[in-house]
């Protein structure tokens, strides 16, 4: 593996853990997809950090749990700002 791979791998488990990140906002403040975000935590993190990667898994599934809330609240402020149109 390409060392800036790997160092993206350990920056982007980091930074998920300090920050409580989605993949969709690693994703955004790393410029890559979020795809590359996933298997960056669950494949590549593994064999470079496992403690990390666990920790960063942990975030990720807490953030997957709760995303239907997110997802019902972002709905609900949509249509709310149109109402008051």
């Amino acid at each position: 593996m390409k060392d800036y791979i790997e160092k993206r791998a350990v920056e982007v488990g980091s930074y998920i853990v300090e920050t409580k990140a989605t993949v969709r906002q690693a994703a955004q403040k790393f410029g890559i997809s979020k795809s590359t975000i996933h298997k960056d935590v669950t494949d590549r993190l593994v064999r470079l950090n496992p403690s990390l990667a666990s920790r960063a898994r942990e975030v990720l599934d807490v953030n997957k749990q709760e995303r239907h809330i997110r997802g019902g609240m972002a709905t609900k402020e949509k249509y709310l700002k149109l109402e008051h149109r």
